[in-house]
């Protein structure tokens, strides 16, 4: 798929439910899934803010509208703070955080240092309670209140062999989600999404390159999740049409993936 079919695809998601006048801040927006959740929300026709490290050449961008940007390394609980204040500043009020940024590369348990584990679990955990709390104090004062909806991962539900530290981080992004829901409730909805197998590539290869087929295979709609899929569930969670739903786990992963056993006595089918 091409970055110019996903684009489309996440347009028309994005007019799927309106979201004028509101204010989105997307987390790791400029790039993968998050850079299609931004792109789904403006399409929508929402102001959105998104952040990194680095400014990427191109912020997401539709019809002429914008992403806005602030450089701020999330894992700093001052800098995720000041990206809500920049959002809050630049649109005078915040209706929507999906906390978007993580990831973190294969290591070998029995070998990853402390400091590569903490930086993982500060990534993919600590950061999403930086920037959810400074976002509940704005949205809590708004008529409206607002909605964050958390970016997870199948790796948080089950094994995740050379990449520990990203599954525990995801596990506990998972009991974060649904104890902030009860917390926050009822002006602040907080909700979670956990996505599966997902291809976040452009090239033709796939994200997975020559196991994309196999990886294919494994999951029982018949492909790996693209960002556009991830940014629909976003665009409902944050939507009035889950006005009363908090605290959920939405599993974007087109059923799972197969059993091991299933795969080894079904090899025909």
């Amino acid at each position: 798929m091409t970055q110019g079919e996903i684009e489309a695809a996440v347009a028309v998601a994005g007019n799927a439910a309106r979201y004028d006048g509101q204010a989105v801040i997307v987390t790791g927006g400029t790039r993968g899934i998050g850079r299609s959740i931004a792109l789904a929300f403006l399409a929508a026709g929402a102001d959105v803010l998104v952040c990194g490290r680095s400014r990427p050449d191109l912020l997401p961008a539709v019809a002429g509208r914008e992403a806005s940007f602030v450089a701020a390394d999330i894992r700093d609980a001052a800098e995720a703070k000041g990206v809500v204040t920049a959002a809050a500043d630049r649109f005078g009020r915040l209706d929507v955080l999906v906390n978007n940024a993580g990831g973190g590369p294969v290591a070998d348990a029995a070998t990853a240092s402390p400091r590569f584990f903490e930086r993982v679990v500060a990534l993919n955990l600590h950061a999403a309670f930086y920037v959810g709390q400074p976002a509940n104090a704005v949205m809590r004062t708004q008529p409206g209140g607002g909605a964050i909806v958390n970016i997870g991962s199948v790796s948080g539900r089950r094994p995740a062999p050379g990449s520990a530290a990203y599954a525990a981080a995801k596990a506990g992004l998972v009991a974060l989600t649904s104890s902030l829901a009860l917390e926050w409730a009822p002006k602040v909805r907080v909700n979670h999404v956990t996505v599966g197998l997902a291809n976040t590539a452009v090239d033709a290869g796939g994200f997975y390159g020559e196991a994309t087929g196999a990886i294919d295979a494994v999951v029982p709609m018949g492909r790996a999740a693209l960002p556009a899929d991830v940014a629909a569930a976003c665009l409902y969670l944050a939507s009035p049409l889950a006005g009363y739903v908090t605290g959920a786990d939405l599993e974007v992963h087109g059923g799972g993936e197969l059993p091991g056993f299933y795969v080894a006595t079904n090899k025909n089918t």
